[in-house]
């Protein structure tokens, strides 16, 4: 991240809203996130501009190009002042274990629940970003169930729940106190092998040793290249929390993030952005700045595309 942005970042609410509590301080602080090395104009390369006072445009000094802050963005198309967006993102990741739709709009002041609902799934889709690093080395891998009660079969194919996967980066140590590193979690249509291996696929470097249990869908993993260590809970107690304790630590975390402050009413095609904002948050656990989340989103935001309620409503991430 640039050190820019991570410079005399505020411990507390007030230290925030003295840094950013006018929209022209959230502007200056964009423009650092849009170019972290300096204004170039995309049309002369020249390193000159100048900031329109009424509009959130630089306007390169040489040839006169406009360039919009907000163009391309999460925030773009906004009617609401970047002071109160960069207020909500503050909120939102530097509250220890998030906060729901009803609680952002009390804070913030919205007219309606539909307002800060649609805010926090924009906030969610800024916090993974395109191309990040995959994991690497060493990962457990599992799948739980997540839902609410529903009768019907048990098991992996269960009814009425969504198959979700994960892989935690796993270092040397013994049961619970093994140190973790960071976390992938994605909802998945089943537990087949060709679900499991897109997922692992998708988000982690080769070489790599993969800890799972014994389930056939992860057969395949060693003919596709990975170390794979297969547990058999059939010959050690059948007691996948002991045998792989730390994917089902994060299990574990991340159904009482979702029991806790979002009661559970997570919609199976919206459960993915949910996930995403629990990844964000565990693979941030360590960070010293309380704000570090903060800057780390904002520079997220000014490379997501924008999007609206309607697609939100309608649209079901794969």
């Amino acid at each position: 991240m640039p050190e820019e942005l991570l410079r005399d970042l505020p411990r507390d609410l007030p230290s925030f809203l003295k840094r950013f509590g006018t929209d022209a301080k959230c502007r200056a602080y964009l423009v650092q996130a849009l170019w972290p090395e300096g204004f170039r104009c995309g049309g002369c390369g020249r390193p000159e501009a100048y900031s329109h006072k009424k509009r959130l445009i630089e306007e390169c000094r040489s040839c006169g190009r406009q360039h919009s802050i907000l163009a391309g963005t999460m925030f773009e198309q906004t009617k609401t002042g970047l002071s109160k967006w960069f207020l909500a993102i503050y909120l939102v990741t530097t509250s220890k274990g998030g906060i729901s739709a009803m609680e952002l709009q009390r804070q913030m002041g919205f007219g309606s629940y539909g307002t800060a609902w649609t805010w926090l799934h924009k906030i969610r889709r800024a916090m993974i970003r395109p191309g990040r690093e995959p994991l690497q080395q060493r990962v457990e891998v599992d799948e739980t169930l997540v839902g609410g009660a529903r009768s019907g079969k048990s098991g992996r194919g269960a009814d009425g729940k969504t198959v979700v996967a994960g892989a935690v980066e796993t270092k040397p140590g013994k049961g619970r106190k093994r140190p973790l590193g960071r976390l992938r979690l994605a909802a998945l249509p089943d537990a087949s092998a060709k679900s499991l291996e897109g997922f692992i696929a998708a988000d982690t470097a080769k070489p790599l040793t993969v800890t799972t249990d014994g389930w056939a869908g992860y057969r395949g993993l060693e003919a596709k290249g990975y170390a794979h260590e297969p547990i058999n809970l059939s010959a050690s107690w059948g007691d996948a929390s002991l045998r792989l304790p730390a994917i089902h630590l994060v299990f574990s975390l991340a159904k009482r993030w979702l029991l806790g402050t979002h009661h559970g009413a997570v919609q199976p095609k919206h459960l993915q952005r949910y996930l995403d904002e629990f990844v964000f948050r565990f693979n941030r656990r360590k960070a010293k700045a309380i704000s570090h989340g903060f800057a780390r989103l904002v520079q997220h935001a000014v490379k997501t595309p924008p999007t609206t309620y309607r697609a939100i409503v309608h649209a079901a991430v794969a």
